[in-house]
């Protein structure tokens, strides 16, 4: 992995055709806002609709994105693979992203980190912990670098942050994922496709906004040792079929 970037960066010249999956499961409060500002940035939102029981789509909808529906809700992993491949499907994007619903992400960062690919970068991973900005919980920084620590020790590339939900991957790179997993879990599968292959990956400084919305959405502290518990149980699954 190579030296990352810092949050000065900028997206140089014109904005190369970019899609933005996000997956969406009972936002309707806020999503249509989280859209609108990618939209008027230039984006494309790929909105993947979860199963949603509020009124997710009608907000979807109202903000521009392009939307598709499960019928039933299949998790986060499920979403993100049905988003890829609409991305594929019916966009020419050079690279695709990964967004929250919930607020938590922040457009400028996605704007840097595909400035940042810019400079011949197949993948960028956003961190926390590049500048320390998010402002977190000792214990929960505890939790989460301990987690980083199990993600890294098969992965050929080091991450100083683990399961981070903004991401960026060029097309060649979606082109190859296949999640298997459609839960929480899909998210260590994710990271070692991405940091255990022949792509160039960097990360880049996020900075994450836990407000008491994304909280409740699923960002207290015990989602933080779910994440420790999915890494070791994927890397304890994945060893079995070796």
């Amino acid at each position: 992995m190579d030296t990352p970037a810092t949050d000065s960066d900028a997206p140089r010249g014109d904005l190369p055709a970019t899609a933005v999956v996000m997956p969406v499961y009972n936002e309707a409060t806020v999503v249509r806002r989280v859209i609108a500002e990618l939209v008027g940035l230039g984006l494309t939102v790929i909105a993947v609709d979860d199963g949603s029981s509020d009124d997710s789509r009608s907000e979807i909808d109202a903000a521009g994105a392009i939307r598709v529906s499960h019928p039933i809700n299949l998790g986060q992993g499920g979403a993100l693979q049905t988003g890829f491949e609409a991305a594929l499907r019916f966009t020419d994007a050079k690279y695709i992203a990964t967004f929250d619903a919930d607020g938590q992400h922040q457009a400028q960062d996605l704007l840097g980190m595909i400035a940042r690919a810019q400079d011949g970068y197949d993948v960028v991973l956003g961190s926390r912990f590049l500048d320390g900005k998010t402002e977190m919980s000792g214990l929960r920084r505890l939790i989460l670098k301990t987690a980083t620590k199990v993600l890294n020790r098969r992965s050929s590339t080091k991450l100083t942050d683990a399961h981070n939900g903004l991401r960026l991957m060029s097309r060649d790179v979606v082109a190859r994922i296949d999640l298997a997993h459609m839960g929480m879990a899909h998210a260590s599968e994710l990271e070692q496709v991405l940091t255990q292959s022949d792509f160039r990956v960097t990360e880049y400084p996020v900075h994450i906004l836990y407000t008491d919305y994304s909280r409740s959405k699923g960002q207290p502290l015990l989602n933080s040792v779910n994440i420790l518990v999915d890494i070791l149980f994927h890397r304890v699954s994945t060893w079995s079929r070796r």
